[in-house]
């Protein structure tokens, strides 16, 4: 057998055959367990006089799709393969021009949501494949009347920054634009290691800690988390590097005061279409104003709506990389590049 194609992706494992590829996604949760594996038959061949044990024959390229997630979707449009792509969840939060005006003009259907999909819908489109999202406890049931191949993309379970990224070249082989699709992860990769490489030995790594209370409950992302990566990888101390978890953990307030009250900065999402600002964080929770990153306006934030963030910044971890090392290190990225303009983070404005 061929060496597993992917370098960096853990949950995704892909072999060159005599007919394509034999793909197989990994189960996250049981290291023992597949989520699914699948015959990928190039065009060279009938997927109809295929088989491949217990494997999913899908015919390439695949011609009809329903793309569950934006990080699916955004992939296809940047491979200029968007016309395969008929149908999305979540159609109200799109952010991209392109999608909203397919959308509009009724190319490609908004399908509802994952809680609540119009499945007779997608039964009419008789898509080829559906890429959805899978969770621990979820269950595709519902889907399997589509007829359609169900197909787990897992890249947001991926622990590492080029990880998420190289899920790429899946949607590369399954749109026959392989060539393409590696070489815009290979300069991903370059990007990114260069620039993580500069930071690699850096004297003086500024702290940092993330995220903000929700209904109640804070967690912190673990110290293996793929946040916790690229806060390593752009010359910073994450105050939680040392936890081996590689998912978020609840903590209470006071224990997240007193481990990162000196952190140097502290990085936010903000999901609202108002800013976030200083003095709304401090009327949303009191507490939030004794961080010394509050105190000294250190505070780095991303506005999830204006520019993106779940669309674009998970296949573009180098530009991540580089807004982070902009505020942690700006003679670093001075150096590397001048006059550089942070895309997805900004130092929150406010007294």
């Amino acid at each position: 057998m061929s060496e597993n194609l992917f370098r960096y992706a853990k949950n995704v494992t892909a072999y060159v055959t005599d007919y394509g590829y034999r793909m197989e996604v990994l189960n996250p949760w049981d290291s023992t367990a597949s989520l699914g594996s699948f015959a990928l038959v190039d065009e060279q061949h009938d997927a109809a006089k295929v088989t491949d044990g217990q494997a999913v024959v899908v015919q390439l390229p695949v011609q009809s799709v329903i793309s569950f997630s934006s990080t699916q979707w955004s992939v296809f449009m940047q491979l200029n393969e968007i016309s395969r792509v008929k149908g999305i969840l979540e159609g109200r939060y799109v952010h991209d021009p392109q999608m909203i005006a397919l959308l509009k003009e009724g190319v490609i259907k908004d399908v509802g949501t994952e809680s609540a999909m119009d499945v007779e819908s997608v039964i009419q489109m008789r898509p080829d494949i559906i890429l959805y999202s899978p969770y621990f406890d979820g269950n595709q049931t519902n889907l399997k009347v589509t007829g359609a191949a169900l197909f787990p993309f897992a890249d947001y379970l991926e622990n590492t920054p080029l990880g998420r990224a190289e899920w790429i070249r899946v949607v590369g082989m399954m749109t026959g634009r392989e060539e393409e699709a590696d070489a815009w992860f290979e300069d991903i990769e370059t990007r990114y290691q260069q620039l993580s490489g500069l930071c690699a030995e850096v004297s003086e790594r500024p702290t940092v800690f993330s995220d903000l209370a929700f209904n109640g409950q804070w967690y912190i992302a673990g110290g293996q988390s793929y946040i916790a990566k690229l806060f390593a990888d752009a010359g910073a101390d994450y105050i939680w590097k040392d936890n081996p978890s590689t998912a978020s953990f609840p903590l209470d307030s006071e224990t997240i005061l007193a481990q990162a009250k000196h952190a140097d900065f502290w990085r936010v999402a903000n999901s609202t279409s108002l800013p976030m600002t200083y003095e709304s964080l401090k009327k949303e929770n009191a507490i939030y104003a004794l961080f010394d990153a509050y105190k000294n306006h250190r505070i780095l934030v991303c506005d999830i709506q204006e520019t993106g963030y779940f669309e674009k910044s998970q296949i573009e971890p180098d530009i991540l990389l580089a807004d982070f090392i902009c505020f942690f290190h700006p003679e670093i990225m001075a150096d590397y590049q001048e006059n550089y303009q942070p895309k997805y983070y900004h130092l929150m404005v406010g007294q």
